[in-house]
């Protein structure tokens, strides 16, 4: 689903106009993203988390592209773990 069309699906449900949940969105989003830059977690219970994990670098990594050697700093990457309410339904889903 791409946001667009979550936009349609929210203001078909809500009643509300396509720019005002475009905004919110857009807003959810930058909040998220500002917080987790910042070092805090968010928790949206029964959904999930969103975080930033630091990774080790190394010093003898392998380019998958060209197959060379090369070494990696230390970095973060965004995280997101699934909340328990959201595995429990994914796990019997059947795509």
């Amino acid at each position: 689903m791409t946001k667009a069309e979550l936009v349609a699906a929210l203001a078909a449900a809500t009643s509300l106009p396509h720019q005002d949940i475009h905004a919110c969105i857009d807003a959810l989003m930058r909040e998220i993203k500002t917080d987790i830059l910042a070092g805090k977690t968010v928790e949206l219970r029964g959904f999930g988390t969103f975080e930033v994990k630091r990774r080790k670098g190394r010093q003898r990594a392998r380019n998958p592209k060209t197959g060379d050697i090369v070494s990696v700093e230390d970095h973060g990457a965004a995280i997101f773990r699934p909340g328990r309410d959201l595995k429990r339904s994914a796990w019997g889903s059947k795509k």
